[in-house]
């Protein structure tokens, strides 16, 4: 495996790990992870990577090793801020090549449209946003919130780390032994009680109370102008929350319509967590775009 190297940097009032692969003056290459994810999970992608990069990983807020805020609650503007100063401290004077799988795709994509100037390449893995929301589903939303305010959700621990391994292989069959090891290694940590606890803000579970306006994120995404890869796995079930698969496919397809200058791509034998199942694919996917 590729050696990575840990930075904590200062954002926004919270201390934020950043993983470091290769040399500082090699071209820089950022990604973000999904959620209840860490940076350490793009490890397999680095290491399929022939060229010669500097890449950069946050833990976002409340994850891995970065800080949590302490809030109620995890907002999106919130992770763009976070990204925005991350970037114009690593990379103040020129446009970036980013990546960000799942949640980091929809805050990627997101902020490409936002700050198009800051985006040299965007690389979208299954970042397909959140389903539409109506107005009417507001006063709901609102007392779900309430409600589960009341009781603050908590993270299940584990006996041993072997034990987060099962979980996540049982999450991804597609997982071997030794990258299942290495992910529990990074995704949990042992607790003073002698229990693994995931690394990850339980505050993370709670629903937002702020519906999912899809007529803003898409004006967000039309305002991209950078080049974009969008990257799909064969045997994902993300869109599921969508619908039926049809229908799915349909709004899947009308949101990428928005972007300008896009081009699509498929991975086959790979699910939602298509950076585990098939690196060496997917590295060669990014180095022929960026």
């Amino acid at each position: 495996m590729k050696p990575s190297r840990s930075e904590f940097l200062p954002v926004r009032g919270l201390q934020y790990h950043i993983r470091h692969w290769g040399n500082e003056g090699s071209p820089k290459l950022f990604m973000t992870h999904g959620w209840m994810d860490v940076s350490a999970s793009f490890q397999f992608v680095v290491d399929c990577l022939k060229k010669d990069w500097h890449v950069i990983a946050p833990d976002w807020r409340g994850f891995g090793l970065t800080e949590a805020p302490g809030a109620d609650c995890y907002w999106f503007p919130d992770y763009m801020a976070d990204l925005d100063a991350i970037l114009d401290h690593y990379s103040p004077n020129e446009p970036v090549n980013l990546l960000g799988h799942s949640m980091g795709g929809n805050v990627v994509t997101l902020y490409a449209g936002v700050r198009p100037q800051r985006i040299r390449k965007l690389i979208n893995l299954e970042g397909f946003g959140l389903p539409g929301a109506k107005a009417e589903q507001a006063p709901g939303r609102y007392a779900k919130w309430l409600d589960e305010l009341r009781e603050p959700p908590t993270m299940r621990t584990y006996a041993a780390q072997t034990d987060v391994a099962t979980r996540l292989q049982k999450t991804n069959p597609r997982l071997t032994d030794e990258r299942a090891a290495f992910l529990s290694s990074h995704w949990s940590a042992k607790n003073a009680r002698g229990e693994w606890e995931i690394l990850g803000d339980p505050a993370h579970k709670l629903v937002s109370p702020i519906l999912y306006r899809v007529d803003e994120t898409m004006a967000c995404w039309k305002a991209i102008t950078a080049p974009v890869l969008w990257v799909e796995a064969e045997d994902t079930e993300a869109w599921r929350w969508m619908g039926p698969k049809d229908t799915a496919r349909l709004e899947i397809d009308r949101r990428i319509n928005f972007i300008p200058d896009v081009r699509t791509a498929m991975i086959s034998k790979a699910g939602h967590m298509l950076h585990h199942d098939q690196p060496e694919i997917l590295a060669g996917m990014i180095e022929d775009f960026v």
